[in-house]
C-alpha cells in the first residue's frame, strides 16, 4: 500500500473517531429533543405535563402514598401462572418474600374492624426497625393467622362485569398485606428468559400490535393501520413497561459494602433502555407512551372525583384525625387533576356504531384482563407485587373512564349499585398513578444527569 493511501486511510479513521465523539456528546440533547412536543392521539404537550406534575401532582401524591390508608396493599403472590409451567421463583435475595416480624405489624391492623373502606390505624410508625429486620428489599407480605382473621370481614363488593383486571380474592388465605413503604419498587436482578417470556406474551399474544412489528420488545414502531382504541391500548402497555424500566434505572443497586446497599440512578442502564441510538429510535417513543399513560390515569382521577367527594365515602383507618387529613389531601389532588387544561378525550373511543363499539370495548377489556393474569407468571415476588398493583391501578382507571354515566348518577348519602370501588382498587389506583408521577420526575433527573455528563 502506498504512503498516500495509508495517509488517506489514517485521515478517514481520525475523522470517523471525531465524528463518533461528536455523536456521543450530542446523545443527551437527542434524547431531550425527541421526548418533547405534542403527543399523538391527544392535544397535550410534554412540557406542560412536566410542569404540572412537578409543581402540583408529585409532592402531593408522594405524601398521600405515605398515609396509612394507601400504604398497605393486599395481594396474593402465590397464585400459579395460568399460562405455562413455572420455572420456580427467583432466588435472588432482592426478589423473594420475607415476613415482617409480628411485633412490627401496626397495632390497628391486628385489631381489625368492619368497614367497606376499612384500613386500620398504624400508630407505631416503626418503619426503620422493620426494614432492618428484612433482607435487602425483601417483601413484607405475611401476617399471623390472628391478623388474617382480623381482616376476614373486610367488605368485598365490585361491579364484576366492568373489571379490566383479574382481581385477587381478598378472602383467600394466600392473600397477604404488604407494606409498600417497606418494599419500594427497584432493581432486583430479575431478568433473562423468565422476564423476557412475560413481556413477550404480553406484546405478542395479548396486545393489539401492528403487523409490521415483529420483535416483542419493539412495540413502539408507528402503529399504522390500527384504530384509535387499539393504538391507545398499545400505548398504555408500552407506557407501563417504560415506567417500570425507569423505576429500575432510578433505583439501581450501585454497590454493596459490608451488607449495606447503595441505591441510585444508573446512567448506563438508562441509556441501554431508552437512548435513541442504543434502542434504534425506540427509546424516545417508549418515554412518550409513558406520558400518554400518565394522561389516561390523570383523566380517570378527574372523572372519579365525584365518587370520593360524597360524605358517605370515608377512608377509614381508625385514626379519625389522620383519616380526615387523608381525605382532604386526596380531594385536593382531585381538584388539581380537574384543573389540568389538556385532558385526553375518552369520548373519542368506542364512538362508532353501537354494535361494533360494544364488541371492540369487550375485546379491549378481555385483552387487558388477560395481561393482568400474566402478572402471576412473574418469577420475582417484588416484581410481581408491583406489576400486579400497577396493572390493577390501570385497570381501575379504565373501569372509571368507561363508567361515566354510572358515576354521574351516584347518590350522595347511600351506596351506589351501579358503580363501586373496592379498597384494593382505590389503593392500586392512587399508588399506580403515584408510580407514573415518580417516573416522570425521575426522567427529569436523568435529563439533568445526561446534561452534566456531556
Amino acid at each position: 500500500m502506498s504512503r498516500g493511501v495509508r495517509r488517506a486511510g489514517a485521515g478517514q479513521g481520525a475523522a470517523a473517531a471525531v465524528q463518533l465523539l461528536v455523536t456521543l456528546s450530542f446523545l443527551p440533547s437527542v434524547v431531550e429533543a425527541q421526548v418533547t412536543g405534542v403527543l399523538d392521539d391527544c392535544l397535550c404537550d410534554i412540557d406542560s405535563i412536566d410542569n404540572f406534575n412537578t409543581f402540583k401532582i408529585f409532592p402531593k401524591i408522594k405524601k398521600l402514598q405515605e398515609r396509612d390508608y394507601f400504604r398497605y396493599y393486599k395481594v396474593n403472590l402465590k397464585r400459579p401462572c395460568p399460562f405455562w409451567a413455572e420455572d420456580g421463583h427467583c432466588s435472588i435475595k432482592d426478589c423473594h418474600v420475607e415476613p415482617c416480624p409480628e411485633s412490627k405489624i401496626p397495632v390497628g391492623i391486628k385489631a381489625g374492624s368492619s368497614n367497606k373502606y376499612l384500613k386500620v390505624a398504624n400508630n407505631t410508625k416503626e418503619l426503620e426497625d422493620c426494614e432492618q429486620a428484612n433482607k435487602l428489599g425483601a417483601i413484607n407480605s405475611t401476617l399471623s393467622n390472628q391478623s388474617k382473621e382480623a381482616f376476614i370481614d373486610w367488605a368485598r363488593y365490585d361491579d364484576s362485569q366492568d373489571h379490566f383486571c383479574e382481581l385477587d380474592d381478598e378472602r383467600s388465605p394466600a392473600a397477604q398485606y404488604v407494606d409498600l413503604l417497606l418494599n419500594p419498587e427497584r432493581y432486583t436482578g430479575y431478568k433473562g428468559p423468565s422476564a423476557w417470556r412475560v413481556w413477550n406474551s404480553i406484546y405478542e399474544e395479548n396486545c393489539f400490535k401492528p403487523r409490521s412489528v415483529y420483535r416483542p420488545l419493539n412495540p413502539l414502531a408507528p402503529s399504522r393501520g390500527l384504530c384509535l382504541e387499539k393504538r391507545v391500548f398499545y400505548k398504555l402497555i408500552s407506557g407501563l413497561h417504560a415506567s417500570i424500566n425507569l423505576h429500575l434505572c432510578a433505583n439501581y443497586l450501585l454497590e454493596e459494602t459490608w451488607g449495606k446497599p447503595s441505591w441510585g440512578p444508573n446512567m448506563k442502564e438508562f441509556k441501554r433502555r431508552f437512548d435513541p441510538v442504543e434502542t434504534k429510535g425506540e427509546g424516545p417513543r417508549r418515554l412518550k407512551n409513558l406520558y400518554f399513560l400518565y394522561l389516561i390515569e390523570l383523566r380517570a382521577l378527574s372523572k372519579v372525583a365525584p365518587y370520593f367527594e360524597r360524605s358517605i365515602v370515608d377512608l377509614y383507618t381508625g385514626n379519625v384525625e389522620e383519616d380526615a387529613d387523608t381525605k382532604t389531601l386526596l380531594l385536593n389532588i382531585f381538584q388539581d387533576t380537574k384543573s389540568f387544561p389538556m385532558h385526553f378525550d375518552e369520548k373519542s373511543m368506542f364512538a362508532g356504531d353501537k354494535k361494533g363499539a360494544k364488541s371492540l370495548k369487550e375485546e379491549f377489556r378481555l385483552h387487558f384482563k388477560n395481561i393482568s393474569r400474566i402478572m402471576d407468571c412473574v418469577g420475582c415476588d417484588k416484581c410481581r407485587l408491583w406489576g400486579k398493583l400497577q396493572t390493577q391501578g390501570l385497570g381501575t382507571a379504565l373501569k372509571i373512564l368507561f363508567s361515566e354515566k354510572e358515576i354521574q348518577k351516584l347518590p350522595e348519602n347511600s351506596p351506589s349499585k351501579g358503580f363501586q370501588l373496592t379498597r384494593q382498587e382505590i389503593v392500586a389506583l392512587l399508588n399506580a398513578f403515584g408510580r407514573l408521577s415518580t417516573s416522570i420526575r425521575e426522567l427529569q433527573n436523568f435529563k439533568v444527569l445526561l446534561q452534566h455528563s456531556r
